[in-house]
């Protein structure tokens, strides 16, 4: 683990500074932001409103025998914009297109594209991660904003069509209790999560030897380690913001 943390930590820099040299192509970004996020959008909003779904069934009907029926909309809104929606979009996202990124560059790795790369001398580090984890990082938060958007409705409608709980009453909730720190930190943390799939599952690729049973295996532990090491940064981003404050 401290290894492969080392690495990524190796990879972002190189990353970082074909950046700056200018060397990455905006085309390049705009095929991998269509390829990670857009290809992953619908898969991505449907658990959002799930999500949301069943998070108005569980909460509904106590908060309504308890006389709390106009807190819903707010408690509803809470959890999805500050843990749910960022953290089930970018699992959503890492389970589709981080696993393609693991495998498209395990698969170059064991059939020699990426020794080519070098014998032109072309970094294949900045020219395969750079332009995923811009990408990432610039358009998961998009995903979760939308995906926000679809989980406090979702819940509206969920609580309408279950406790007939008027949607007046449910929004009034999420506007007192929602605050744009919450979004803003909702959209930090998707900026994060996306820019540790794009690293965490080139890199496990970018260390595949072997042939197409090893390409296989490193693509599993990238979902894996990509899910472990978005975690741990939520914990963190928690820590930072809502504890130590």
């Amino acid at each position: 683990m401290i290894e492969f943390f080392g690495l990524c930590v190796i990879n972002f820099f190189k990353s970082l500074k074909y950046l700056l040299q200018r060397q990455v192509k905006f085309s390049s970004i705009i095929s991998q932001a269509a390829s990670i996020s857009y290809d992953s959008l619908i898969i991505s909003l449907s658990i959002a409103f799930i999500a949301a779904a069943v998070i108005a069934v569980q909460v509904a009907k106590q908060f309504l025998m308890t006389g709390a029926e106009t807190y819903i909309g707010g408690t509803i809104a809470i959890v999805m914009i500050r843990e749910i929606a960022p953290g089930f979009v970018a699992l959503a996202i890492g389970a589709r297109a981080g696993t393609a990124i693991s495998a498209e560059i395990a698969n170059m790795q064991v059939t020699s594209q990426v020794d080519a790369m070098k014998t032109l001398k072309v970094d294949p580090v900045g020219y395969y991660f750079t332009p995923r984890i811009i990408a990432a990082m610039i358009t998961v938060p998009m995903v979760v904003l939308i995906a926000e958007v679809i989980g406090v409705l979702g819940g509206m409608l969920v609580c309408s069509a279950t406790i007939d709980l008027h949607p007046a009453r449910y929004m009034n909730s999420v506007w007192a209790w929602l605050s744009t720190r919450d979004i803003y930190i909702s959209l930090l943390k998707a900026s994060i999560f996306g820019g540790l799939i794009a690293l965490v599952c080139a890199t496990q690729g970018y260390q595949t030897k072997g042939g197409a049973k090893e390409v296989g295996i490193s693509t599993t532990q990238a979902a894996i380690l990509s899910t472990l090491y978005m975690l741990i940064a939520d914990f963190l981003v928690n820590l930072v913001f809502y504890i130590a404050k």
